[in-house]
């Protein structure tokens, strides 16, 4: 439930977007302030069905923002608020991640309707957005993530065909060039020691809930498959190949807190 009725009529905290407020939110806890950006897909038939759906008190779910295929902006919680976008989900040491986050929800089918293009008039949008949320809350770029990112495994949105490296270029979000998948040697579940370990050491640098524990099991292999879907789109596996193991040191790199 929410901990009171959504400010009818708000201001909208993004110049031009539309306000439709959804009764599915509450406080941050702890005090806790924006530091993170979460992309969504919507995964359903219409922008319309989940609009409707993200404001239905039934659904028990909302996100900041959502936009529509032609660019259009609706905000339905205030960015001081908490919204109910990211479920169950880590991010860099942050178990709250509603707490700390904004969500933008972006429309499309997703996996079940074949993976569509985001058009280019709803990527300026998601873009001018971004930005906007990232001036206002002082968010750095490597903080603007996937819902994949913070929820491997249970989720795959925004999904791998979605233009990460055109919102790099942008200004808002992180992208290192991959290393095209070849040969070379690999990790794979079920291998164990010192490889294991530091792979499983990069992916909690990453971002990830990783156990350093050397034992390359299935929260690994799933770890692997989020990060490739994100940043390796080539070839998702959940296998540890050079290509992966490299991109991964590559995206670590641009990372402020990288030794």
């Amino acid at each position: 439930m929410s901990d009171g009725a959504p400010p009818a009529g708000f201001a909208p905290d993004h110049e031009g977007a539309t306000v439709r407020p959804s009764p599915n939110f509450g406080e941050r806890r702890d005090g806790a302030q924006p530091s993170l950006i979460v992309l969504h897909y919507t995964g359903m038939a219409t922008g319309e069905a989940a609009e409707d759906w993200l404001c239905a008190a039934e659904s028990e779910v909302s996100s900041h923002y959502l936009v529509h295929e032609d660019g259009r902006i609706v905000q339905m919680v205030r960015e001081q608020d908490r919204a109910w976008h990211a479920g169950r989900s880590f991010w860099r040491g942050v178990t709250d991640v509603n707490s700390a986050s904004v969500g933008i929800e972006i429309v499309n089918g997703g996996h079940d309707f074949g993976l569509p293009d985001f058009p280019e008039v709803q990527l300026d949008a998601v873009i001018a957005l971004t930005k906007g949320i990232m001036a206002r809350h002082a968010i750095d770029r490597h903080d603007v993530i996937a819902h994949s990112d913070v929820a491997p495994g249970r989720k795959r949105d925004p999904g791998e065909r979605f233009p990460w490296p055109m919102l790099a270029d942008r200004g808002v979000a992180l992208h290192a060039e991959p290393v095209p998948v070849g040969g070379g040697r690999f990790l794979a579940p079920g291998d164990t020691g010192e490889p294991v370990a530091a792979l499983q050491s990069m992916l909690a640098l990453y971002g990830f809930d990783a156990s350093v524990d050397g034992v390359f099991g299935e929260a690994t292999r799933i770890q692997v498959e989020a990060f490739q879907r994100r940043h390796r789109p080539a070839r998702i596996d959940g296998i540890a190949d050079m290509s992966t193991i490299e991109t991964l040191n590559r995206v670590l790199r641009l990372y402020p807190s990288f030794v």
